[in-house]
């Protein structure tokens, strides 16, 4: 029996939580148990359940699986909080300056993440030597959610080791190196793994917390679209070439075929709803499931974005204001007299609410002062310390996706150690695999077929006033969106595709790794920091190194315990 279970947790090494042997003296039931009952589909179900529960156990307000905590590196937001010093490692990834390997939360996000690889991997190696009706269908799962985990380290660290063998030995787990593999063959073995996954899940799934074929499909295009912008020069953290032949994949697993039970919601607001008639919705592929009154004293609430309310007196008292949404990005919503976005157009001159036109989006994305906080008249924004703990160092804007109507508070917005919601948390929405495959279509040349699917994401968007359709009369806003109707080449094509995938997914944590992907990070930042002092003096330090910020450094405490075995990420960490 103790062969079991030494399968099935010595994946905990990696994450330097446990020593294999406390985890086994810890879990071994002494005595009790024969093999035959240890591999019994009760306790491979159970095995199941906790592998999907560490992905909303093992995150917390600081190391969010979201990643906003990250994705305040890219030009959609700023930090936020009371200061510079408030949370100042997250500062430093900010400005892009005094990242040090020892950092806590560099190493927090990876311990975490491989914690629950490690907790996926247990219930693999159990699922291995059972036998019971659902176990092709549980494995699948469970290589889904290995993809996910090695996706996520990934995109934040470039160089890992991947644990895709859920039978090593304690001796093989100390051996691993993150350079096996080129970047290439790296995201190879996570599509190995979602591959699995697609050709074994069903179409539905009675339980909404479990991927579907489609989910598998949808994910499967987002690895091959990172895959496609190769980076495998290992000097260097530039796209070397685009290839057609991954592109052809991300269009094969966008196929409007694989999706018949999916689709745009009406109003893209329904996607950041936290009441349950809105979520799991037709656009949400797969999402983290939260819950609330489930018997707990908090229920499963999402934890995750704690920090990110505003400190509300007499109703969010306590709500810290971080990740804010930044001035760039306010601007990046203005349309022109023809209603589509204004391209090239920053020229340091920010939006005006009473003057400019606006994507409607902008007001689902964005609270900005003067209008009501998430379209609750009872709190109108404004430029007080109420909506900026920074008194403005911050600006005054707020995020509305990640937030819940203060109107909720109780029930679907709880106070504990801090503010945590019961709304899910969508992974993978349809919106995003039109937009990968608006991406390839225009990377390939096939330009009206991109324009395409950007239009079909901008009609919905011109229809998401559900919320807002009072703002014109009532607060002077003026909405005007349009498709787009001309002729393009393939160079304005894939920059036509590129903006939309920043202001339909604002705030929502794709930008700063959109970004990296395409090989822009250097210039696109460099150029907001320039123009973005004016309204974030602590830009004025900032600056973006090429070929060293697009990814974390390998923490250091890993370097050590690595025997060796690990190579720190280039730029001189």
């Amino acid at each position: 029996m103790k062969k079991i279970y030494q399968a099935i947790f010595a994946t905990c090494v990696i994450c330097g939580l446990w020593s294999c042997s406390d985890f086994l003296d810890e879990h071994i039931p002494q005595g009790t148990l024969s093999d035959e009952q240890v591999k019994s589909p009760e306790n491979a179900e159970a095995m199941v359940v906790s592998a999907y529960a560490i992905f909303t156990s093992s995150e917390d307000i600081n190391s969010s699986f979201s990643m906003w905590n990250f994705d305040v590196r890219s030009d959609d937001a700023y930090k936020g909080g009371s200061g510079t010093s408030d949370g100042d490692v997250f500062h430093q990834l900010e400005v892009q300056q005094g990242v040090l390997t020892t950092n806590w939360n560099i190493n927090d996000m990876w311990v975490r993440l491989y914690k629950s690889i490690s907790r996926v991997n247990s219930a693999i190696a159990l699922l291995n030597v059972s036998d019971y009706d659902m176990k092709q269908q549980r494995l699948a799962e469970m290589k889904f959610l290995r993809a996910y985990g090695h996706f996520l380290l990934k995109r934040l660290y470039k160089n890992i080791p991947f644990v895709n063998n859920e039978n090593l030995s304690y001796d093989d787990y100390n051996s691993l190196s993150n350079t096996a593999y080129t970047n290439d063959e790296g995201w190879q073995l996570i599509i190995d793994d979602l591959m699995e996954a697609y050709n074994t899940l069903p179409v539905t799934q009675a339980d909404k917390g479990r991927p579907t074929k489609a989910s598998a499909a949808a994910f499967l295009a987002k690895v091959y679209l990172y895959k496609a912008y190769h980076q495998d020069n290992a000097a260097s953290h530039q796209v070397t070439s685009i290839e057609k032949a991954d592109l052809e994949k991300v269009l094969a697993f966008t196929d409007p075929s694989l999706y018949t039970n999916y689709g745009l919601e009406d109003d893209i607001h329904n996607n950041f709803r936290p009441e349950e008639q809105y979520e799991n919705g037709k656009e949400s592929l797969w999402a983290i499931q939260y819950s609330r009154n489930d018997g707990s004293t908090y229920g499963n609430l999402n934890w995750s974005y704690g920090l990110i309310p505003p400190n509300i007196p007499g109703a969010t008292d306590g709500g810290c204001d971080f990740y804010k949404p930044s001035q760039n990005l306010v601007n990046a919503y203005r349309t022109g007299d023809d209603g589509l976005p204004l391209l090239d157009a920053f020229n340091n001159k920010d939006y005006n609410k009473t003057t400019d036109n606006a994507d409607p989006r902008l007001f689902l994305t964005i609270g900005i002062p003067g209008l009501p906080y998430m379209f609750n008249k009872n709190y109108i924004m404004d430029e007080t310390s109420i909506w900026s703990r920074s008194n403005g160092d911050y600006g005054y804007n707020v995020s509305l996706k990640q937030n819940v109507d203060p109107a909720l508070i109780g029930s679907y917005l709880i106070k504990g150690s801090y503010w945590a919601s019961s709304m899910n948390r969508i992974v993978f929405r349809y919106a995003d695999v039109l937009l990968e495959r608006a991406e390839a279509y225009a990377q390939l040349g096939k330009v009206n077929e991109a324009i395409a699917l950007v239009n079909q994401i901008r009609s919905r968007a011109a229809g998401s006033t559900q919320m807002i359709s009072g703002y014109p009369s009532t607060y002077g806003v003026k909405m005007y969106i349009t498709n787009y109707k001309g002729s393009y080449t393939q160079d304005e094509a894939i920059k036509i595709v590129k903006m939309e995938r920043r202001l339909e997914l604002g705030m929502e944590c794709e930008r700063f790794f959109d970004l990296v992907r395409w090989g822009e990070a250097a210039t696109v930042l460099n150029k907001y920091y320039a123009e973005e002092i004016d309204n974030c003096a602590f830009y004025k330090d900032a600056h973006f190194t090429a070929n060293q910020c697009e990814y974390l450094p390998i923490p250091m405490e890993q370097m050590a315990a690595s025997n060796g075995n690990y190579t720190q990420n280039i730029g001189n960490w």
